[in-house]
């Protein structure tokens, strides 16, 4: 059995449908765009991440260097006197030098 053809001017959607599938399609786009470059978004997240690998590599050497500073520190006290770092403090800060020793400038 054939189905009947229409002839007759074809139906339009209702205004309310047009409008209801706008605002669908609007929020979609809007929060597909937040979820991407928004201030939360992914390419926030990965710039952040590039930073905090960065600012632990800065961290790393900033750590190396505090503990060459507290050995020094602690080879220079009172309690602890090292003698090659003595030499070498007063070599530099002061310009000393022993007599058999030779300045090439």
């Amino acid at each position: 059995m054939a189905h009947p053809r229409r002839t007759g001017p074809r139906k339009r959607p209702s205004l309310m449908v047009l409008l209801y599938t706008g605002a669908v399609v609007t929020l979609g786009a809007y929060f597909t765009f937040a979820a991407v470059q928004g201030e939360y978004g992914l390419f926030r997240r990965l710039q952040i991440e590039a930073e905090l690998s960065d600012l632990q590599a800065v961290s790393g050497k900033l750590d190396a260097e505090l503990a060459t500073m507290r050995n020094k520190t602690l080879r220079m006290s009172d309690t602890y006197l090292d003698l090659d770092l003595l030499d070498e403090q007063a070599r530099d800060v002061l310009g000393y030098l022993r007599s058999d020793e030779i300045v090439i400038r």
